[in-house]
């Protein structure tokens, strides 16, 4: 069929492929017409109810993808009935139209089912010729073909054709299905790259900015002595103008080089990650074959700090990230609850995958969690479940991190 549609223009080729219906109704009506010429051509006026009982054998074979069983049961069935009721009388050919039916249940199910149904098919076939009288056993000094025998070697040969293009058609969804979750987790480790990469140069900034506004902070408040206390120094006051404003110079260039490293348009620049976003990590991570439930039970009147949500947000993605690098396609259950105060965030996975090669990691995620639950001086708990899955637990604190806030903006000082 693949080499019949080879063969056609593009144009007829997608029309077809876009009528999948019409094509098998035109396949199996042209083979119908052609095993319903046979039987006129080697009979003279069979009777007609004769010939249409023939040419129905093939008719089930356009279910053949979605009923393969019952295809063959309907085959093996109407064939019975012809040589039983013989409307033809003469030499008719045998049950390799059975063929077709075999290879079809042999593709489409798997072995355990297709090869009982196959030697039902052949067995009732060989019977039912041989009550008919059309074939007898083979006797000794004959040179008359083994009915059985040929019977059975096209159907076994059937099956093998059949059960071996099964076999092509999983390999070539395996494929698939490794290439999908390879792009998925390819796409999860960029991202998480960039977000690593713009973390590292916000560090960065920070420490710059902090360093220098700090210097600045202090040669200010010396030049403010200067200029208010005793008698009036101005070199004093414009040495200290003079290093503030070189200060600020070299602040200024720095923020720019940082800044310049980040290089994205505004246009570019995404939403700020909050517990409402995190339908986009479960979107991820279902393409990447995981199978993720999320429950979040915050009440919108006493929503989390958005600091808070950001980093419960961070810790949920870094471990789907996890999930999907040392797990592979598994169950995963993420559950966030709390109030303004305390933030608890739960992330559980099943046991990997047996056919999952886990992906090499640094720890640096792990580490990464760490240092936003200290941030909101938290706690977090992760470890291996007793059967074979993985749990994680941050429990982040509000009243914490604000009770800090004065403390940090001091030593900035």
């Amino acid at each position: 069929m693949s080499a019949q549609l080879n063969a056609l223009p593009r144009a007829a080729q997608r029309r077809l492929a876009d009528r999948p219906l019409l094509t098998e109704a035109v396949w199996v009506g042209a083979l119908t017409l052609l095993d319903m010429a046979t039987v006129l051509h080697r009979t003279p006026e069979p009777p007609a109810w004769g010939v249409a009982l023939w040419g129905a054998q093939t008719v089930p074979l356009l279910w053949r993808r979605t009923a393969p069983r019952a295809v063959l049961l309907a085959m093996t069935a109407l064939y019975v009935l012809f040589q039983a009721l013989g409307p033809v009388p003469a030499k008719v050919p045998g049950p390799f139209l059975l063929m077709l039916g075999v290879y079809a249940v042999a593709r489409y199910t798997p072995a355990a089912a297709s090869v009982p149904l196959t030697l039902f098919s052949l067995a009732s076939a060989a019977v039912t010729d041989a009550l008919t009288g059309h074939w007898e056993p083979p006797r000794l000094g004959s040179l008359e073909p083994i009915s059985l025998t040929t019977f059975g070697f096209f159907f076994v040969l059937a099956w093998l054709l059949g059960y071996g293009r099964r076999r092509i058609d999983a390999d070539a969804a395996r494929l698939r299905e490794l290439n999908r979750r390879l792009a998925a987790e390819r796409e999860l480790n960029a991202h998480q790259a960039v977000l690593t990469e713009r973390a590292r140069i916000a560090r960065d900034l920070h420490d710059v900015v902090a360093h220098h506004v700090s210097a600045i902070a202090l040669q200010a408040r010396a030049a403010e002595d200067v200029l208010t206390s005793g008698p009036l120094q101005p070199e004093e006051a414009a040495q200290g103008v003079g290093v503030i404003a070189r200060t600020a110079d070299t602040a200024l260039a720095e923020m720019r080089r940082l800044l310049g490293l980040l290089s994205f348009d505004e246009r570019d620049l995404a939403p700020e990650p909050s517990l409402g976003r995190l339908d986009q990590l479960v979107r991820v991570a279902t393409s990447a074959g995981c199978r993720v439930g999320c429950a979040v039970e915050v009440d919108g009147r006493t929503a989390p700090p958005a600091g808070m949500q950001v980093s419960a947000y961070r810790i949920v993605q870094e471990a789907l990230t996890n999930v999907v690098k040392h797990a592979g396609p598994v169950a995963v259950r993420i559950t966030v609850r709390g109030d303004d105060a305390r933030l608890t965030v739960e992330v559980e996975n099943d046991p990997p995958d047996p056919g999952h090669r886990a992906v090499p990691g640094t720890g640096r995620g792990l580490l990464g969690m760490r240092e936003r639950v200290a941030a909101f001086d938290g706690e977090l708990d992760a470890g291996p479940r007793p059967d074979g899955g993985w749990r994680l637990r941050a429990v982040l604190s509000a009243r914490a991190a604000d009770a800090a806030q004065p403390h940090a903006e001091q030593g900035d000082r």
